[in-house]
C-alpha cells in the first residue's frame, strides 16, 4: 500500500496549491471588482419557436412524407396569408414569468426586473403570465412580491396565474391578484393564515446556573425570546401582533377576490384543485402547460427572464468549492474502493 500512501499525499499536495491558487485569484479580483455593482441580462425566448420545433422533430418521426409535405405546405400558406394581413402586427402578446419561492422569496429580485420590463413594452391587449409556485414565507418578502404583481393590474395589463404545484399563504397573497387564477386539479391553494413559532431554553438554563440578560427600550421592542422567560403579557402582545397581520392578509386577499367568502376560507387551511374552485380560490382547472398550448395558437408568446450576473469572485468561488468537493468524492470513492476491493 505505500504507492497508494504517496498518491494520496500528492493528491493532498495538489489540492492545497489549488486552493491557494484560487484564493490568490479570488482576492485579486474582489479587490478589482470592490465598490463595482454586478449586473444582470433579460432573457427573452418565444415560446411559439419552441414549440414549433419540437413538433416538427416529432413530426418528422411520426408523419408519413406526404403528410409532412402537405402539413409544411398550409404552414407556409398560413405564413403567408400572415405576411399580408394588416393586421398581423395587431397580433397579442403573451409575456410568461416565472416565481418559484422559498422562504425569503428570493426570486422577487429577479420579478422586480422583468415586471418593470414587460410594464415598458406590454399593451392592453397583451398578457402577463405568472407561473406561480410557492408555500409561503415571510411576510414583508412575499408582500413586497404582490405588491410587483399589483403594479401589473394597475397598468391595465390582463394578469393571469397559473399554479400547478402550490400557492398557499404568501404564495396565495401573489395569486389572489390576477384576473384569473388556473390550478392543476391537484394544485395547493390556500392557507390563508399566520404562523410564528420558536423555542424556549430558559428553563435549561435555569437549571445550569446561566443567567440570560436582555436590555430593551420600548414596552415591546421584545415580546418573546428564546432565552429568557417569556410573560403572559408578551404572549398576548405577540398573538395580538399575528391577528393584525392576518387581518391585513384577509383584507388584501378580499381586495382583489370580492366574490371570495373569506371568513370561511381564512382559517389556515389548504385545498386540492377542484375543492379550491368550489371555493372560490381560483377561476379553472388547467395546467400551465395546456394554457400555454392553447395561446401559442391565439399569440406571440414571449418568456422573460432575468439572470442576476454574479462578480467574477463569486463565479470563481463557486466554481473552486464545486471542483474540491467533486475532488474529494472521488478520492474517498477511490480509497473506498482500494479498501474493500
Amino acid at each position: 500500500m505505500e504507492w497508494f500512501d504517496q498518491y494520496v499525499f500528492f493528491l493532498a499536495k495538489a489540492l492545497t496549491v489549488l486552493l491557494v491558487v484560487g484564493a490568490l485569484i479570488v482576492l485579486i479580483a474582489a479587490s478589482k471588482g470592490r465598490g463595482k455593482r454586478a449586473e444582470g441580462t433579460l432573457q427573452v425566448s418565444r415560446l411559439n419557436d419552441r414549440f414549433q420545433r419540437m413538433n416538427e422533430q416529432l413530426s418528422e418521426l411520426v408523419l408519413s412524407k406526404q403528410a409532412r409535405k402537405a402539413q409544411l405546405k398550409a404552414r407556409k400558406q398560413e405564413a403567408k396569408a400572415r405576411s399580408k394581413d394588416p393586421q398581423a402586427d395587431e397580433r397579442g402578446r403573451v409575456y410568461v414569468l416565472n416565481f418559484h419561492g422559498d422562504i425569503k422569496a428570493s426570486a422577487l429580485e429577479n420579478l422586480r426586473h422583468e415586471v418593470s420590463a414587460v410594464l415598458e413594452i406590454a399593451r392592453p391587449s397583451d398578457e402577463v403570465l405568472v407561473r406561480l409556485e410557492s408555500g409561503g414565507g415571510m411576510v414583508h418578502a412575499y408582500g413586497l412580491a404582490a405588491s410587483q404583481l399589483v403594479r401589473i393590474r394597475e397598468a391595465g395589463i390582463p394578469l393571469t396565474i397559473t399554479v400547478d404545484k402550490v400557492a398557499a399563504s404568501g404564495g396565495y397573497m401573489m395569486a389572489c391578484i390576477a384576473d384569473r387564477v388556473l390550478a392543476a386539479p391537484f394544485a395547493m391553494l390556500g392557507s390563508i393564515g399566520v404562523v410564528a413559532q420558536l423555542p424556549n431554553v430558559h428553563r435549561l438554563l435555569k437549571k445550569h446556573d446561566i443567567d440570560f440578560e436582555m436590555l430593551t427600550a420600548g414596552e415591546y421592542k421584545r415580546t418573546l425570546t428564546i432565552f429568557g422567560e417569556n410573560s403572559e403579557k408578551g404572549r398576548e402582545k405577540f398573538q395580538e401582533d399575528l391577528e393584525t397581520i392576518h387581518r391585513l392578509f384577509k383584507d388584501f386577499v378580499a381586495r382583489y377576490r370580492p366574490t371570495l367568502d373569506i371568513d370561511a376560507v381564512a382559517t389556515g387551511e389548504v385545498w386540492f384543485g377542484s375543492e379550491a374552485l368550489s371555493r372560490g380560490l381560483s377561476d379553472e382547472l388547467k395546467t400551465s402547460d395546456q394554457y400555454l398550448c392553447e395561446r401559442v395558437r391565439q399569440a406571440d408568446v414571449f418568456e422573460v427572464q432575468f439572470e442576476q450576473r454574479k462578480r467574477l469572485q463569486e463565479r470563481l468561488s463557486g466554481g473552486l468549492s464545486q471542483a474540491a468537493d467533486k475532488l474529494l468524492v472521488t478520492w474517498a470513492s477511490r480509497f473506498h474502493n482500494q479498501r474493500f476491493w
